[in-house]
């Protein structure tokens, strides 16, 4: 019998395979190798040490941006997730309407529009709110994360919500429980993994974003991807090497929880 098309089969599949995933991790575990390096170089092995560890966790900014980066994104996570929730239940829980495929268009424009046109737009309008109302604090950076974030949490959420049976729902409200009461006591703890999902995703998104926050950022707003950006452009040493593989290795650790907790299913 003639077998199926598996692109598994074809020539040269798993060769190319081999070579992107070398590519692409490689870099990465060189990084994490030199990350304990005893000496200064970030290219000629002097031997095993936690030094560079203790500096990064005994440096002051270090410290202080990390603390920003985790305030920040835990607000525009929670924000995101709320909002996408919100939206995910507006076009799921309700009969097909003109508009609706706009609707997606608008909420998913964030993962289409190239980041750097996203970034030079907030820059442009918050640069008019600033001059209008001389405010210039952490409120913009707030705004930009939890907007953007918005598509990265929906799609789980939204996900979740379509896998979900409406059966139980309309049980629910056949014995005269409220939309609000069904929605609490039914869909709520059914939509728990999605939602948590969206709000890890969401939560990671932000901690790890470069590009908008430079943007928008004022003096003495970086982040912790922006100080380490920063650092870079003056001296690397091993000590960025370490702050890079605790932040690789917390946001792998959250995307594996986000990748189980979306698998799911009842």
């Amino acid at each position: 019998m003639a077998r199926g098309f598996s692109i598994r089969r074809q020539p040269g599949f798993t060769t190319v395979a081999a070579i992107c995933f070398l590519m692409l991790y490689a870099p990465v575990l060189t990084l994490i190798f030199y990350s304990f390096n005893e000496g200064r170089s970030i290219a000629i092995w002097e031997g095993f040490s936690l030094r560079w560890y203790e500096a990064a966790w005994n440096n002051s900014q270090i410290q202080e941006v990390s603390l920003r980066s985790l305030l920040i994104a835990s607000i525009a996570a929670t924000v995101s997730t709320i909002v996408a929730t919100m939206a995910a239940l507006a076009t799921t829980r309700k009969k097909a309407f003109a508009g609706m495929t706009t609707i997606y268009a608008l909420i998913n424009a964030p993962l289409i529009v190239p980041e750097i046109v996203t970034a030079v737009a907030l820059l442009i309008t918050f640069a008019s709110i600033k001059v209008a109302t001389g405010y210039a604090g952490l409120g913009y950076l707030l705004a930009a994360h939890s907007a953007f974030c918005i598509p990265f949490a929906y799609l789980p959420v939204r996900a979740r919500l379509e896998s979900m049976d409406l059966t139980l729902e309309r049980a629910a409200a056949d014995l005269y429980a409220t939309p609000w009461n069904a929605f609490r006591r039914v869909t709520l703890p059914l939509l728990w993994p999605g939602i948590i999902a969206g709000f890890m995703l969401a939560f990671v998104i932000s901690l790890d974003d470069v590009v908008i926050t430079e943007f928008v950022k004022s003096a003495g707003q970086d982040t912790l991807p922006t100080y380490m950006l920063g650092q870079l452009r003056r001296e690397i040493t091993p000590e960025i090497n370490a702050i890079s593989t605790a932040f690789f290795l917390l946001s792998v650790v959250i995307v594996t929880l986000f990748f189980f907790l979306n698998r799911r299913k009842s």
